[in-house]
């Protein structure tokens, strides 16, 4: 039976940020979202949280949307200080994982390494068109990383199927993951950004491989894909798993509100909401 979303039920936010204001003028962050690489494809510009805020700052915002929405972790990028001060301020609130690019070779295994070694990252992610020079999915300048991956136990959260950058599609083409998935049957993988076009193939990819995983990431709750939503409802409700895209394009006002209208099934709900990502990063489960 289709049911409401719980509103008691603890949430992991697999994809989840902080502004910049720290790095850039209150009045000119604004005027940077609207050079951001995706930009065409958000109407609403996120709003600033005050001039003269730094990055504590930044992340007590965090701290206080994910209150508001009982999310009780989120899970950010290694990308910058911000990430760092968190988990170390919140390490019961935020999981990192690390951006890694491929290019770098033994330098990006090494880096994995260190920041697992520090207790630091709980995963990977990594954004096959967004390299430079862009690395597919499936190329083995990414294999060692995988390997790295599967050693320590790591999820990899990929991006997949159309960018929002105007940067080239075929790199990260769902099908990609068919060869990475047979040539890496432990490794845990959790799609991001969509899967677009290729909805239905992804659909087919997670039947036929157990460490396959989909992630709603930086898409309204409105638009997440038909398939996906009836595939969480019968043979995948261990294999969907909740992010958002706050505040990188998405406020989490906008995600719960229309993900309350979203016809999952009243089992499927914490298991999207919250065990699956749990059971993928290593994190405790619900009380």
């Amino acid at each position: 039976m289709n049911m409401p979303r719980p509103l008691d039920l603890p949430v992991i936010d697999t994809l989840i940020g902080f502004r910049d204001t720290h790095q850039m003028g209150v009045a000119s962050l604004k005027t940077a979202w609207k050079t951001h690489p995706a930009e065409y494809m958000f109407k609403e510009i996120p709003d600033e949280i005050g001039e003269g805020d730094d990055r504590l700052s930044s992340i007590s915002e965090t701290l206080g949307q994910m209150d508001a929405h009982n999310i009780r972790v989120g899970v950010i990028h290694m990308s910058d200080d911000r990430a760092s001060e968190a988990v170390r301020r919140h390490p019961d609130r935020f999981a990192a994982i690390r951006p890694i690019d491929p290019n770098k070779g033994m330098d990006a295994v090494r880096l994995v390494q260190r920041e697992f070694d520090e207790g630091v990252i709980k995963g990977v992610s990594f954004f096959p068109s967004g390299q430079n020079p862009p690395v597919p999915i499936n190329d083995k300048r990414a294999y060692p990383i995988y390997a790295k991956c599967i050693e320590l136990d790591l999820p990899i959260f990929i991006n997949v199927g159309m960018p929002g950058p105007r940067v080239p599609m075929m790199p990260q083409w769902v099908g990609h993951l068919d060869e990475v998935a047979y040539d890496f049957p432990e490794l845990k993988v959790v799609m991001r950004h969509g899967a677009e076009p290729d909805e239905a193939l992804a659909v087919k990819l997670l039947l036929k491989w157990p460490n396959l995983y989909y992630s709603t990431s930086a898409f309204a709750p409105k638009y997440w894909p038909e398939a996906i939503v009836k595939f969480a409802n019968s043979r995948g409700s261990d294999k969907v798993i909740y992010a958002g895209y706050f505040p990188m394009g998405l406020e989490l006002t906008r995600i719960f509100a229309e993900m309350d209208q979203v016809p999952f099934k009243d089992e499927v709900w914490p298991k999207f909401l919250y065990d699956n990502a749990a059971k993928v990063l290593g994190l405790p489960p619900r009380a």
